[in-house]
């Protein structure tokens, strides 16, 4: 399977494959409203308005897999994240990230990072490039500022 064969679905319950976004370079990040990191939602913004007309989207994955730290529905998600960080990068369903039931698009993500090492936490993140592949893997504490360097080479 390839990345832009999987499925996803909007936090607005819609429809949607990978393919969509062929030929762009991606940040995939799974996100949740109340942890210590969810102040990288400003600085995830930041980058997708800056680099958006080159080519760039950041896509944010709800997981409610690490201390019960994305509890709402996915309305409730789609307000907080508008409300305090005027989010308008596309956000999906709550997904998990780990474990049986990890969505296909993880799975692939991580096996693209040389094995199938779990997500530790929320805001992890992954640069994909415009062919599909893997590029790298960021920490949760790895911040979109620090990521935004790789982005500028990149995205010339």
């Amino acid at each position: 399977m390839s990345l832009y064969d999987i499925e996803l679905t909007t936090l607005a319950g819609k429809p949607q494959t990978m393919a969509e976004f062929r030929g762009r370079t991606l940040l995939v990040v799974n996100v949740a409203s109340h942890c210590g990191y969810t102040s990288q939602y400003a600085g995830l913004q930041a980058l997708h308005n800056q680099y958006k007309d080159r080519g760039f989207a950041v896509l944010g994955f709800p997981c409610d897999q690490f201390g019960h730290q994305e509890p709402g529905t996915e309305a409730e998600i789609a307000s907080f994240c508008e409300r305090n960080y005027g989010v308008s990068f596309p956000m999906y369903a709550k997904t998990e990230v780990n474990g049986a039931n990890a969505h296909p698009l993880y799975q692939l993500l991580k096996s693209g990072q040389g094995g199938s090492d779990p997500i530790k936490w929320n805001f992890t993140k992954f640069l994909v490039g415009p062919d599909g592949t893997v590029e790298k893997r960021y920490a949760s504490g790895d911040t979109p500022e620090a990521i935004g360097k790789d982005l500028a080479a990149r995205l010339k």
